[in-house]
Parts: C-alpha cells; structure tokens; sequence
C-alpha cells in the first residue's frame, strides 16, 4: 500500500488535511468511514480501512439502503488512517477544495465469514477479483454491502479501471428510505453549508413565487413566458462549423490556457431547439439515426442550447476510433464528450470567453452515464500531455482560455499536441490480396496538395475481416481505369484505382524522408471528413521556440550525475567487450523514446544484476522500500502470496533509468496493462531452439508463419536477444489470459503436428528429447519475457529485436543484434513494432479462418 499519490496531490502547509503514513496492520476489526465532501460538486467519500490506509471510493449520489440502486462509486487514491476522523474546509486552488464532514463511520467485516483474521483474507481477495461483500455496522449504514469493480462491456456507465458499483444487500436493514436526507455529522453534528443554504434558497424561490418575483439569473429557464426578454433573445443559429485546432510541435505551459483530452471519435454538433434534439457531424451529415442513444440523453438536458463535442466508443476504459467504427457489431458503450456552449435559452454565447462558456457547460449538464463534460486542467500543459502519454491516449487539446468561439477557424487559439503520429488520408486504390488474405491486400493512399492528390504510403494491416468486406464492397463501386495518381506508386501487386471519395484515419510510426508514412495502419473510415479537407498534417512551431544546438545538448553522464544521482557508472558489466554499467544506462537513455510505448501501464517482473552479467542475479516483484517521487507502483493481489505485492510501473524515462540504475539489464513487463490486468493485449509464442542449431530453429519459425497466415492474423516476429525466437500477435485487451493461452496451444499444437520430428510441446526440457520447445504457456497471467529492445544479459551485449518475416531465413544470427548496432537498424527501418500496440485481430474470426483449412 502506499501513500505517495495522496501526498502528490495536497500541499499540507496550505491544507489542514493529515499527511499521514502507511500504518502497520493491527489485529481486531476493521473500519470504514463515510465523509460527505462539499467540492466542486457535492459527493460521499467511502472509505475501508485495509492494510494500513483507506482504500476510498467517490460515491456521487451516496449510498442507498434500497438494493434496487446501484450508486457508481469511483475508486480515487489510497488515504491514510488517520483522514478518518477529519473534518473541515479544503481551501479554494487546492485539490478537493470544500468543506467535508463525517457523514458515517463504524466497523465492517467480510459478509462471508465471523472470524476476523479470515474477514481479513476475504476482504483482501474480494478487493482483488473485483467483488468485495462486506457487513457495514455504521450508526446510518448498516448491513451486507457489495462493492464491484464494472467490466468492459456494460454500456449503462462510463468505463475506467476505477469504475465500481455499491449496492446494498437484501436484508433486515435494506430500505427505500432516502439515508442521504441524514445530513449531519456523526462526530460533531455539523451540516454542510450547503445543506442550510438549500433550505434558505428554497424558502426564497418560493416567496419570489409568491410575489411574482422573477426567476434568479443563475439557473435561466428553457422556455421563457416573459414576453420582454423573448423579445431579446438571440437569433438560434444552425449548422454550425466547429473551431478546430492546429497541429503543434510540443506540449508547453501558458497561463490562462487550459488543457483537455484528444478525443479519439467523431466530432458531433448538437442543436436542442424546443426540446428537438439535431446531432450532425463537421459536415452537416446527421448522427441522430446511427446514435440514438446519445440522442436520448441529450433529451434530457432541460435547455435550449448549442454543444461541441466528441462522440466516442469506450474500449476497455478509453476512447477508442477503431471500436468507434465497430458500433453496431459490438457492444461498446457510448458517449458524448461534450467540451463547448455555444447557444444557451436564447443567448449567443460565441463571443463570450472559453472558460465562461465552460462553467455554464458544466452547471447545465445534467448527470447521464452517457454525457461527458470534458474536464480540463489550467496552465500545466506539460505535467497533463505526459499523463496523456502515460494513459495511451491520443493527445491533447491546447486552448487559450479567453478565446471566442470562431466558426470553421484553424487558428493559434486551439492548439492540438499529439502522443503519436496520425493522418487523416484519401483512399485511390487497392491491390491484390497476398496469401491467406481475400478481396483486397494494401489500401493505397494520398493526400490532397492543391488540387492534386500526392501519395503517401499504402496499408495492408489493421484491418478486421468484416473491414476488409466492407471496404472491397464499397471501393468495388467506385473502380475506373485510369489511374486517380500522376506518380508512380511503390508497390509490389497490381493496383485497382478508385475514385477519391472515401477518406480513412491511419496511424504510423514516423515520416520518411520522401514524405511517406512508415508502418501505416488503418484504423478506420472518417463519415466525417470530405476528401478535399485531407492535407498533411505538419506541426507548426510555437513562437517563441528555441531550437534546440547538437553543440548545446548535454552529455548523458552529466545529466546522470548531476541530477539523478546514478551510481558505480564505470563498474563492468561485460567483461569481454568492456561494456559498463554506464554504458547500459546511456542505451536505455537514448532508447527511452522507442521503448516507453512498450513498458507504460505493464507491471515489471525486475530481473537484477548488480554485479553485471557474471555476478549473481536475482529477481524481484514486490517493492517495500521508499521509491523516488517519479516511480509509480501498482499493489496486485498475489494468490500464492495470499497478499498484495508492490510492482513497479514504467511511465517515463526517470524510471527506465531507475532501474538501470538498479541493475535492470534486461525488462520483463506483462502482457496486459494496470486498466485490465486479466486481458493481455498480445499473444506471445516463444519458439526455444534447446540444442538444436538456429538453422532448424528458422524452419520452425517459417511454418509458424504459415499457420498464423491461415489465422488470418497479424503477426510479428522478433529476437529473443538470446537464442530464440519470439512472434507476437496483437489482441488489445480483447480476451482473457485463458482464452489466449487456449488459441495459443492450438496454434502450437498445429505447427508440432507439421514438424513432430523437430518439435515439442514438453515443458520438462528432460522429456523432450532435443527437440525445439513451442511454449505457448508464456500466456499466463503473471509471466513475462524481455520486452523489444530490451538488452539481455549475455554476452556480446544483445538486444531483443523486432524483425521483419522476409528476414527470418537462412544466416539470420541473433548474436547480430547488439546495443552497438541497434541504431543503425532503426535509423534505416524504424520501430517495425508499433503495430503490437494496434487493435490487433478478432479471435472468432481467426477461428473461422482456421476452420477453412483443417
């Protein structure tokens, strides 16, 4: 358990909130504690006290004795004990600012046992399978109660890692009485100020009544009956084009700025006008049929009023494009991310300020699971475009806070910083299919210079079955002979050219130097965007950037000394090529960039060498010790350990070179992510050569190969820095560990079968008589392998590998690929890995595929 993010948040010399510490757990019973918190709106904080803090959840509407309610109860950062028995005001500019009261507070145990010290392991487990069945003996909340942690899936409510419901049991104390009408403490007695206030506010609406006294300014009604200020309301204007935002090159800080989330989805217009509700895309085109959901909801809003937002599928907590194009054929939950008030009860608020426009947003919005105010953050733009990165999401929104509304303006107002690359690009063409693959193979793809249409890649992956039908369906009815581009296209398939009308989003890895993007995938089409909008997006520099001198650039090892504090820099770690431990910091330091993508949100499993690659290693999983402010841990219920172990998560580079630091030489992350712990977002197939030589080791690779082509997968190998090889196939937390272990073994299963005399699915290296080992079992939960890039520690320095399929052939030689002649790898053919991070493939229609050919 750990304290650190609690500590982060609050400045103690300003508030009177305790700082606290972890305590050491105690035997006898535990308790909970309910504080009613007056902040930006008004909410229950419910507490449990577990292994020394107080896991706490934000309940909005509090807690119900009726267990037909399902209070959302959203899971914040652990507390200390002693914030049990706090109350008081939070001062205004500081987190959580408001007043806060002891609502409740009382003992609790396991519903499931009477004996304590077994409440406690029943608690423990509950917590970490996301079902925690608890007694409450409180002095307003008492009884069975059950917290549970909301999977993907549910389209009722947002989606996070952190999103849980509370419900009460059936039992002698359940009730449809309204326990929230308790207002007082149960320490001091004291009311909130809001609680006296709506009464006296209440009192005073119905004295107006009375008097005939107008309605208060504050909340303005939908429909006015006063024929004076009917008389001036604005005109309700329609068909509004959205302000839209410049690319930029970096994320920056500015004062009276403010910063939002990239949303990953469609831009949505929507005009509520007496209680009609229009919902259209940037170009007029309605949404109201495909999206009757957020229609429905946005019914509710009881106004006459003009939003900007975001329509977005959730996958798996986020905002997800390619889930977005899926709606229908799942059942991925909505939602309209709404971030701007343009019109308000005959108001035209265009002109006024951003942040006037966002308080009235935020004051009118009603509480729907399916409306989202877009929250922002003021001023720190670098501090929120990391956390953007850390979470794996698209970008940021920059904009100045007292701009005005500028219809169909790209101007310097609205500024977009994105966490990786992206194009928006018009389809010419398709070829021919390769392999297992039918209908179409690449999309050839342009973008609009002028007048003239110039081409810049083409993509073959990303693409679900169901995409690739679609696609060849509509891109069949717009076929012609004559080719849609002047220049030659590098392809190696003949192409069918088409029509520019149908415009798809693409994510890459980087630009070439020829203006063509590297490792494009499709991602989906846009109904949103007309061909003739699509340009190359560039990044325009900010004013007052300083380029950045090779001469000015510090040297890693000052850097290091200076200000992170690195130790025993010149210690060898390679005796025979004299490689040191410095040397592995500064790798890892120039890598850190290519390598994050692949380490951010994934426990590490840390395999240590502190005396480098001859001295004894050992691993670790559990962190005990202090940790610098910059190394963010995860606490995972351990079965076997019948308790929490404390893994270190690499978010960013400070980190990476902690751990270097410690002796890291090699990096273990999970397959699956903090958000989704039992959903791996790939499947690894670890071909082990035992004591055969790597010559064979390459003909099994080639027919496994062959069986994931009749998969109809994505796949990609690599190096194992070692011996072997790995292949990975993408699923982006789509399955649990189970299922993939399952396909995994059948995969394997289907290559032994091919090469009995050369393989074995033997885990005992014993039993398996020489033969190369297919382990599919490193698709258990928990188990890990070197990630890409990672260093091993072996001789000669070498590196796990990313490679391309043409490259898995005869001389392929591991041993090639070390810390010295990585760069050039990667100046000449990029991250050949960025597409492990993609959608990744449907696993019932690898099945199907698989079914064709057995």
């Amino acid at each position: 358990m750990s304290l650190s993010e609690y500590r982060k948040k609050r400045k103690f010399k300003k508030t009177p909130e305790p700082k606290g510490r972890v305590s050491r757990a105690k035997a006898g019973a535990l308790h909970f504690v309910v504080q009613k918190h007056d902040a930006s709106q008004l909410h229950y904080d419910f507490r449990l006290e577990l292994d020394g803090v107080l896991k706490s959840w934000a309940v909005p509407k509090g807690p119900s004795m009726n267990p037909a309610n399902k209070r959302l109860a959203m899971m914040t950062e652990d507390h200390p004990l002693s914030y049990a028995d706090f109350e008081g005001k939070i001062p205004e500019g500081h987190y959580g600012a408001g007043d806060v009261i002891v609502w409740d507070r009382g003992a609790y145990m396991s519903a499931k046992t009477s004996d304590l010290e077994e409440s406690r392991k029943k608690i423990k487990s509950g917590f970490f399978k996301g079902e925690l069945k608890i007694v409450l003996l409180g002095e307003k909340l008492k009884g069975g109660f059950t917290l549970i942690k909301m999977k993907p899936g549910d389209d009722k409510y947002q989606k996070s890692e952190n999103a849980w419901l509370l419900v009460k049991t059936k039992d002698e104390y359940a009730s449809k009485m309204d326990i929230t009408k308790e207002l007082g403490s149960v320490i001091s007695g004291k009311t909130l100020p809001r609680d006296t206030q709506g009464n006296q506010k209440k009192s005073s609406q119905q004295k107006k009544k009375k008097t005939g006294k107008k309605n208060s300014k504050k909340n303005p009604p939908s429909k006015s009956t006063d024929k004076k200020s009917a008389s001036k309301r604005d005109p309700f204007p329609h068909r509004i084009k959205p302000m839209l935002a410049k690319l930029t090159d970096e994320a920056f800080d500015r004062k009276k700025w403010i910063f939002e989330v990239k949303w990953d989805g469609y831009r949505a217009i929507t005009e509520k006008e007496r209680g009609k509700v229009r919902l259209y895309s940037r170009n007029g085109l309605s949404f109201n049929e495909k999206y009757p959901s957020i229609v429905d909801a946005l019914e509710s809003i009881p106004h006459d009023c003009i939003l900007d937002g975001e329509i977005v599928a959730l996958s798996n907590g986020r905002a997800d494009f390619h889930t977005l194009q899926q709606y229908g054929e799942n059942h991925a939950p909505l939602q309209y991310a709404i971030f701007d008030l343009l019109y308000l009860d005959g108001k035209d608020l265009r002109r006024e300020p951003l942040l006037k426009r966002k308080k009235l947003l935020q004051e009118i919005l009603p509480d729907h699971p399916t409306l989202l105010y877009s929250e922002h953050v003021e001023e720190h733009g670098k501090r929120f475009f990391q956390s953007m990165g850390e979470k794996n999401l698209e970008g940021m929104i920059a904009k100045d806070g007292k701009s005005p509304y500028r219809e169909g303006i790209r101007g310097d107002e609205w500024l977009k910083v994105k966490s990786f690359q992206e194009q928006e690009a018009v389809i010419v063409g398709f070829t021919k299919p390769r392999g297992a693959r039918k209908l179409l193979g690449a999309l050839v793809l342009a973008v609009y210079q002028g007048k003239d249409l110039r081409y810049i890649g083409h993509s073959g992956g990303g693409f679900t079955k169901k995409e690739i039908a679609d696609l060849h369906r509509k891109l069949e009815k717009i076929k012609q002979k004559t080719p849609t581009l002047r220049e030659k296209v590098p392809v190696n398939s003949p192409i069918t050219w088409v029509k520019p009308k149908y415009v798809c989003e693409v994510k890459f890895s980087e630009w070439t130097e020829s203006g063509r993007m590297r490792h494009p995938i499709y991602a989906g089409l846009r109904v949103d965007k007309a061909p003739q909008e699509v340009t190359k997006e560039t990044p325009a520099l900010r004013k007052n950037t300083v380029k950045k001198s090779k001469t000015t650039r510090k040297t890693f090892r000052k850097i290091s000394r200076e200000q992170m504090n690195f130790t025993n820099l010149e210690k060898v770690f390679w005796k025979e090529e004299g490689y040191t431990k410095g040397d592995l910091i500064e790798y890892y330091d120039r890598m850190s960039s290519v390598l994050l993508p692949y380490l951010i949100d994934r426990p590490q499993n840390l395999n240590r060498h502190p005396n480098g690659i001859d001295g004894k290693s050992f691993f670790q999983k559990n962190f005990t010790a202090d940790l610098p402010e910059y190394v963010e841990t995860k606490e995972i219920w351990s079965e076997s350990n019948q308790a929490y172990l404390r893994y270190v998560i690499c978010q960013n580079r400070e980190t990476l070179l902690y751990l270097a630091n410690l002796g890291c030489i090699e990096l273990n992350p999970w397959n699956s992510r903090i958000s989704s712990l039992e959903q791996p977002d790939y499947m690894i197939l670890d071909l082990d050569p035992g004591e055969r030589s790597f010559e064979d080791l390459i003909v099994v690779a080639q027919e496994v190969k062959k069986v994931l082509d009749l998969a109809c997968g994505e796949h990609y190998p690599k190096t194992s820095g070692k011996t072997g090889l790995h292949v990975l196939i993408p699923f982006r937390a789509r399955y649990s560990y189970e299922d993939i272990k399952d396909f995994a073994l059948l995969l394997m299963s289907l290559v032994h079968e091919r090469l009995p005399d050369l393989t074995s699915l033997e885990r005992n290296p014993a039993k398996r008589g020489g033969k190369i080992y297919l382990d599919y079992l490193q698709n258990r939960f928990g188990q890990t392998l070197a990630c890409a890039y990672s260093i091993r520690p072996f001789p000669h320095a070498t590196v796990s590998t990313p490679l391309e399929w043409s490259e898995v052939r005869k001389g392929l030689d591991p041993k090639n690929f070390t810390i010295k002649t990585i760069w050039k790898r990667l100046e000449k053919k990029g991250d050949l890995w960025r597409p492990v991070l993609s959608q990744g493939i449907d696993l019932s229609d690898s099945l199907r595929c698989l079914q064709e050919f057995l």
